[in-house]
């Protein structure tokens, strides 16, 4: 048996793309999941997954956030990013912080499966036109990913109120939590990301948005 994970938060392009690839895989099961979270908890249930196709924008995993976690959490499990998103930047990036390959969501049914056999053997796979344009991403970039992928989920929904502008009692009201936790939470992000204040945290912050 086969076994992937579809982390996408639309439910029709999850069944569009489970439609594609079902005939195309012996015995496949299919996973799906939402938002970050659910993502999360999924590959903690379905210990045998044999690969995860994760979208970027799903709801807890804005930016690079989610691959970064997810390649950290799970090494072992390889990754492919379904995305529209699909710059030169985005996908250098992509592939700098632990994914085995991007798939653009306007990729064809057949191609999809040729990608993710690829993968599957071990391989790296990206669209034939991307392969030779991948710029370098900096070390330092790298260095932040490794940082970004010491907070948890909901700290990072606090960093990115703080990328927002939003002062603690804002933060505590938007995500259902005391100012106390929010103070909490925002001391545990900046030991995790070697910073003194907010300033430099929405900094790093800044550093790991699409563009």
């Amino acid at each position: 048996m086969t076994k992937f994970l579809i982390a996408d938060d639309h439910p029709l392009f999850r069944d569009a793309l489970s439609g594609a690839l079902a005939p195309m895989f012996d015995d496949l099961q299919l996973v799906h999941s939402g938002t970050l979270d659910e993502t999360i908890k999924a590959i903690e249930t379905n210990k045998d997954l044999d690969l995860i196709l994760l979208d970027l924008h799903m709801p807890g995993s804005e930016d690079f956030y989610g691959v970064i976690r997810v390649t950290e959490d799970f090494p072992n499990i390889p990754v492919a990013v379904v995305s529209g998103s699909d710059s030169v930047n985005v996908v250098s990036k992509v592939m700098a912080f632990g994914a085995k390959g991007f798939i653009p969501k306007t990729t064809a049914s057949a191609t999809t499966a040729e990608a993710i056999k690829t993968i599957l053997a071990g391989n790296t796979w990206l669209p034939e036109e991307m392969r030779k344009g991948m710029v370098r991403v900096e070390r330092d970039e790298i260095d932040i990913a490794t940082r970004m992928a010491e907070l948890t989920p909901k700290q990072f929904q606090v960093l990115k109120h703080l990328q927002s502008g939003l002062l603690n009692k804002q933060i505590a009201f938007d995500l259902n939590i005391t100012e106390a936790t929010v103070k909490a939470h925002i001391s545990a992000i900046f030991k995790k990301l070697q910073v003194n204040n907010r300033t430099q945290a929405v900094l790093i912050a800044e550093k790991m948005q699409l563009n």
